[in-house]
């Protein structure tokens, strides 16, 4: 486990998905208690090791833009309402951050002046390093990108050193665990060898973008109780994909 006071990572950006903000079986698209547990472990994580966290939330709670597409509405209104979406998980999330005790400001790729910052890439990178945590929502501000791919993109724009994403499983395996019993878990794994095994870790436009800009990318299950907080501040959980091993 490593060291609280000293982590690998000073600068990280934490892709979450929108479904995890609603407790299983829940008629709540944003269930208070699970923000406020993952709000929680955001901030401890931020507290024990002076980090510099940016945040990019999903709005699979609310609406998936592919999915409504294929029912017959057009594909870019249909991303546009996905990005509304991201817009309410995010000021959920900082709402329950600032209550954590750290301040978090929300910047919007669609401009909303009444509820959220405007994307401004300087302004993100000076508030990280001023000890704010950075929420961006409405994810690229153009259809066709998921917010995999946006995650990947502002990573790139504020010199994140990793991204780290927080998913429903506890790391890649060379096939699907909950319909291949004996899949295997890595450890760690090449960006290379994911392309090679045809592995599903992110859409490839994301996949792309970490791997031309040297982005490691960690993913780990972030159900379990502080899996947040041990994994933004080093501790070795789930699979991280990177250049070498």
């Amino acid at each position: 486990m490593t060291n609280g006071s000293n982590p690998p990572y000073k600068r990280i950006l934490l892709k979450l998905s929108g479904e995890a903000l609603r407790s299983p079986g829940s008629m709540d698209n944003i269930s208070p208690e699970i923000v406020a547990r993952i709000a929680g472990e955001i901030a401890d994580a931020h507290r024990q090791g002076g980090l510099e966290i940016a945040l990019v939330v999903g709005g699979g709670n609310f609406w998936r833009g592919a999915k409504a597409s294929v029912r017959g509405m057009d594909r870019a209104t249909a991303d546009y309402v996905g990005m509304l979406a991201t817009v309410m998980n995010a000021l959920a999330l900082q709402s329950a951050i600032e209550r954590a005790g750290v301040p978090c400001i929300v910047q919007s790729a669609i401009e909303m002046k009444n509820v959220a910052e405007p994307f401004i890439r300087l302004k993100a990178r000076n508030d990280l390093a001023n000890g704010k945590i950075v929420i961006f929502a409405a994810g690229t501000g153009n259809p066709f990108f998921s917010t995999d791919t946006t995650a990947a993109l502002r990573a790139s724009e504020i010199n994140a050193e990793i991204v780290m994403k927080a998913t429903s499983v506890d790391g890649v395996y060379d096939a699907d665990p909950k319909k291949v019993p004996d899949a295997k878990r890595f450890d760690t794994i090449t960006y290379q060898e994911c392309l090679r095994r045809e592995l599903k870790v992110m859409d490839s436009t994301a996949f792309t973008l970490c791997m031309d800009n040297k982005k490691p990318i960690i993913v780990f299950d972030m159900h379990t109780p502080n899996n947040i907080t041990r994994a933004l501040l080093g501790e070795s959980i789930g699979t991280i994909i990177s250049q070498e091993h």
